[in-house]
């Protein structure tokens, strides 16, 4: 009944002009609405503040479990942009952004990248893993091509948008070589990044990382015995020393890995905590990409160096 409801609620909103959030006419900016906290960032940062940009997921939120509520809906109707990651990050989100493309500007910021780029998890039903940020070099090309459609879909920001995306893009080049250079100073055999759920695969095609996450690439996954077994085995076998846990995921996972090594007489650590699927609090480094990026290498380095 819930679900119906939930619909039924964004049916109305969806064909009603009104709404209580400003919008374009009455601010005279134009209103882009992004899912995720990254999306947002990456929009800023070309808009500048020619426009109002408004993140629905804050700190901390697993956009894979994320349901719009009411204000969220009416957010989503009243832009004049909607940018999202998509290859079904936002799953509880895609049908009604579906929905959106029909009438408004609606934004994939995985359209912007090749199909032969994206880390393909299963090759029968061509599913992709959506976490394209955790590789700069990828996100970079997401982020030119995201500037190059809203400069098309908003030509009264063309101007700021390509002189901010020059400055932009050359800084994301220059984190993606900072990152390279400070994962090369782990030795080969100790760079293993061990986390709850497969959100780093990228990241570790990226910058020659093993990674092995408990959970799969969606935190729908469920995890068993045997997953935690087989974990702690290649811990144990490794000698790994460190784990870690996300701020938008439960750490019941990884505690349950932690007690299976602890148990064949390994003592292991978490080695702290990484942002995944969502950015840091206000007033932070972490509240940007590139902090966000920075802050989990630098945690990283430190543990397994």
């Amino acid at each position: 009944m819930k679900h119906i409801l939930y619909y039924c609620l964004f049916a109305f909103l969806l064909s009603c002009s009104g709404g209580s959030d400003k919008t374009a006419s009455d601010t005279q900016k134009p209103v882009i609405v992004t899912t995720t906290g990254m999306i947002g960032d990456a929009v800023k940062n070309l808009v500048g503040d020619r426009a109002e940009v408004i993140p629905l997921m804050g700190p901390g939120v697993d956009p894979h479990l994320y349901k719009a509520t009411q204000g969220d809906l009416e957010r989503l109707q009243n832009a004049d942009v909607i940018v999202y990651n998509g290859i079904h990050l936002e799953g509880k989100m895609s049908e009604i952004l579906e929905k959106l493309a029909s009438k408004k500007v609606v934004i994939a910021m995985s359209d912007g990248i090749s199909t032969n780029k994206l880390r393909l998890l299963d090759a029968g039903s061509k599913v992709y893993d959506p976490h394209i940020w955790f590789d700069v070099a990828l996100w970079k090309d997401a982020v030119a091509a995201l500037a190059k459609t809203l400069a098309e879909k908003q030509p009264a920001l063309e101007e700021t948008i390509s002189k901010n995306s020059i400055v932009y893009l050359m800084q994301l080049d220059s984190l993606h070589q900072d990152v390279k250079k400070q994962m090369a100073e782990i030795p080969k055999a100790q760079r293993v990044l061990i986390t709850a759920h497969d959100a780093f695969g990228y990241f570790g095609l990226a910058y020659d990382t093993e990674v092995k996450g408990l959970q799969g690439i969606s935190t729908v996954s469920d995890f068993g015995l045997n997953d935690v077994t087989q974990l702690v085995n290649l811990i144990v076998e490794r000698k790994i020393k460190s784990v870690f846990v996300e701020t938008s995921v439960s750490d019941q996972s990884i505690k349950a890995v932690l007690d299976g090594c602890r148990q064949k007489g390994h003592n292991i650590a978490i080695g702290g905590t990484l942002f995944s699927d969502a950015m840091g609090a206000a007033g932070t480094p972490e509240v940007t990409y590139e902090g966000m990026v920075r802050k989990n290498v630098a945690t990283i380095v430190a543990a397994l160096k």
